[in-house]
């Protein structure tokens, strides 16, 4: 085993663990980590084997296979931005009907404690 392959299957493993610690300790909602989790297996099998590794980089024409492991580890992360996007997206608009919704609610409260004051 190389010195490179030691250090990214050690590094992908701590990053496994920690993810797996945060689910534990419920810091990370089991939703948003399963793309954490699908980065690191990924990752550890292709630190693992390199002959995958060297034979999906020869299939998608990247001459330098451990670059492959770069360009793995950048579509994982611009897909978990795009879906942490698409979260935050829709927290805002249940966040804008909530606050309509309560000034609604604040309004008719505040009418109907001037009703009765009368």
């Amino acid at each position: 085993m190389e010195k490179v392959q030691i250090w990214t299957t050690g590094l992908s493993l701590a990053l496994l663990i920690f993810v797996l610690q945060l689910i534990r300790k419920r810091y990370l909602r089991e939703q948003y980590s399963l793309l954490w989790l699908l980065f690191c297996v990924i990752i550890i099998v292709f630190s693992l084997n390199t002959k995958l590794l060297n034979w999906t980089a020869a299939q998608l024409g990247i001459f330098y296979a451990p670059s492959l492991l770069f360009l793995v580890g950048i579509a994982l992360c611009l897909l978990l931005i795009l879906h942490l996007t698409v979260v935050v997206s829709r927290l805002m608009e249940r966040t804008v009907r909530l606050t309509q919704e309560l000034a609604l609610m604040r309004h008719d409260l505040e009418k109907s404690e001037k009703g009765t004051d009368l």
